[in-house]
C-alpha cells in the first residue's frame, strides 16, 4: 500500500507532508530547499512506496492564476516525466499558509518559531493540503 505525498512549492523552500501507509493521517514530513526537491524525492521514493503526489495549486482569491501557478505546472510536468508510475493531483491551496499559522498558534508554537519560519509553516501547509485531498477521497 503506497503513501500519498503532498508538496507545497515555494520559491526558496518547499514543504512536504505524507500519509501513513493506510492513507488515514496527514503528517508534516520535511522542508527542503526548492532547488533540491527532485533529489529529495528520488531518495524518498527509493525508501518509501508513494503512489500519489498532491501538489498545492496556487491561485489568487478570485480563482485566477498567480505568479507561482506556472512554477507548479512546470513541476507537475517534470514530476510526471520523472515518476510516470505516480498519480499527480492538483489541489487548491488558497488559505493554507494562513490555516497553518493558525494551527501553529493553536498548538502553542512560540512566536519566535513562527517568525523564524524555518520551514515549520511550509510543512504544516503541505499537511493541510494533504488533509484537504484526503477529505475528498
Amino acid at each position: 500500500m503506497g503513501r500519498i505525498l503532498a508538496i507545497d512549492l515555494g520559491t526558496k523552500r518547499t514543504g512536504l507532508a505524507v500519509t501513513d501507509p493506510m492513507k488515514i493521517v496527514a503528517n508534516p514530513l520535511e522542508t527542503v530547499e526548492t532547488s533540491k526537491l527532485i533529489e529529495f524525492l528520488q531518495i524518498y521514493f527509493g525508501k518509501e512506496e508513494v503512489e500519489t503526489i498532491v501538489l498545492g495549486y496556487p491561485k489568487n482569491l478570485n480563482g485566477e492564476a498567480n505568479e507561482m501557478t506556472p512554477r507548479v505546472i512546470s513541476l507537475k510536468d517534470r514530476l510526471s516525466k520523472l515518476f510516470p508510475d505516480k498519480k499527480l493531483v492538483l489541489i487548491d491551496e488558497r488559505f493554507t499558509s494562513k490555516m497553518a499559522m493558525q494551527s501553529m498558534i493553536a498548538m502553542g508554537s512560540k512566536k519566535k518559531d513562527r517568525i523564524e519560519k524555518t520551514g515549520n509553516l511550509d510543512k504544516v501547509s503541505a499537511a493541510i493540503i494533504l488533509q484537504s485531498y484526503l477529505e475528498q477521497l
